[in-house]
C-alpha cells in the first residue's frame, strides 16, 4: 500500500496492526510503514517467520477443505485478517459451490478490504470482536447465512495470542462451541512458549506492546485446554508444521501450536 494513498477513515496508520503486519509477512501489500517496521524487527531476529506464517495459512486451508469434503457447508473465520489468495471461500466453494462463509475481524481495515475484494454469493465480512459471541451471532449477516442446527467449521487461526488470560480465551472457545451443532469442528492455532526461541519470543512480545493487542504466548498445556469438550483429531495439538505428515516444512524459531476439535 503506497504511503501516498489517503488513509481510509477510521484507520490509524500510526499504530501497528497485527492483521496488516501478518499480511506483510505473507507477502501482501495491504500494510503501512509502521506494520512493515514491526514485522521487519521480528524477522530480523527470526527470519523464518514467513515460513511459519505460510505453514499456518496452509494448515487453515487444508482443514477447511477437509471439512468441506466431509460435508460441512458453513465456515466462520473469526479474526480472519486481510484477504490472501487462495481464500477460505475459494477453497470450500471448489468443493461445495453453495458453501457459506462469514469472515469477521475487529480491525476496521479488514472490513474495508474484505468487502472490496469479496464479490461472491454466500460470503459476508463483518466487523466483530471474538470477545463478544452474542454480538457475532446476533449480526444480521450471520443470521442470514448460518444455521446453527447444521455443522460448521469455526476458525480461530492465530487469534488467541491476542487475547489476554483475563479475557478468558478458553471460556470464549466454550461459548462458541456450545452454540454449534454436533459434527462441527473448531480450528485453533496460537504462538506457543514451549518450543519458541526465547529471544525471538521476547522480541515479538516487546514489539507488540505498541500495538492495540500485545502478544500473549502460552504453554502447550494451556492451549490444549481450549479443546476441552471436543474430540481432538489426530495428530493432536502439535506444532503447525507437524499437522500434515505428508508435508515437509522446516522447524522455525517461533512456533505456533495448532489443533482441530470435533463436537460430538
Amino acid at each position: 500500500m503506497s504511503e501516498s494513498q489517503v488513509v481510509p477513515e477510521g484507520i490509524d496508520a500510526t499504530q501497528m496492526s497485527h492483521a496488516r503486519a501478518y499480511n506483510y509477512v505473507l507477502g501482501g501489500d495491504v500494510n503501512y510503514e509502521i506494520d512493515r517496521v514491526g514485522a521487519g524487527q521480528v524477522m530480523a531476529l527470526a527470519p523464518d517467520l514467513p515460513v511459519l506464517g505460510k505453514a499456518q495459512r496452509n494448515f487453515l486451508l487444508r482443514v477447511a477443505e477437509m471439512c468441506a469434503r466431509q460435508g460441512i457447508k458453513q465456515f466462520l473465520d473469526i479474526g480472519a485478517g486481510i484477504p490472501t489468495s487462495p481464500s477460505v471461500h475459494d477453497t470450500v466453494k471448489a468443493v461445495h459451490p453453495d458453501a457459506r462463509v462469514v469472515y469477521s475481524d475487529s480491525d476496521p481495515i479488514v472490513l474495508i478490504h474484505n468487502n472490496a475484494l469479496m464479490d461472491a454469493d454466500g460470503v459476508a465480512c463483518i466487523q466483530a470482536d471474538v470477545r463478544d459471541p452474542d454480538g457475532f451471532f446476533a449480526n444480521p449477516q450471520v443470521r442470514a447465512l448460518v444455521n446453527l442446527d447444521e455443522p460448521a467449521l469455526v476458525i480461530f487461526a492465530g487469534l488467541f495470542h491476542l487475547i489476554t488470560d483475563e479475557e478468558d480465551p478458553a471460556g470464549l472457545v466454550a461459548n462458541y462451541r456450545d452454540r454449534l451443532a454436533p459434527g462441527s469442528h473448531l480450528l485453533i492455532s496460537q504462538f506457543c512458549t514451549d518450543t519458541s526461541d526465547p529471544g525471538a519470543k521476547a522480541k515479538l512480545e516487546e514489539i507488540s506492546k505498541y500495538s492495540a493487542a500485545p502478544m500473549c504466548f502460552r504453554l502447550k498445556s494451556e492451549i490444549e485446554r481450549f479443546f476441552d469438550g471436543l474430540e481432538v483429531l489426530p495428530p493432536g495439538v502439535v506444532n503447525v508444521q507437524d499437522w500434515w505428515s505428508d508435508e515437509e516444512t522446516p522447524e522455525t524459531m517461533l512456533q505456533v501450536v495448532a489443533g482441530v476439535g470435533r463436537k460430538v
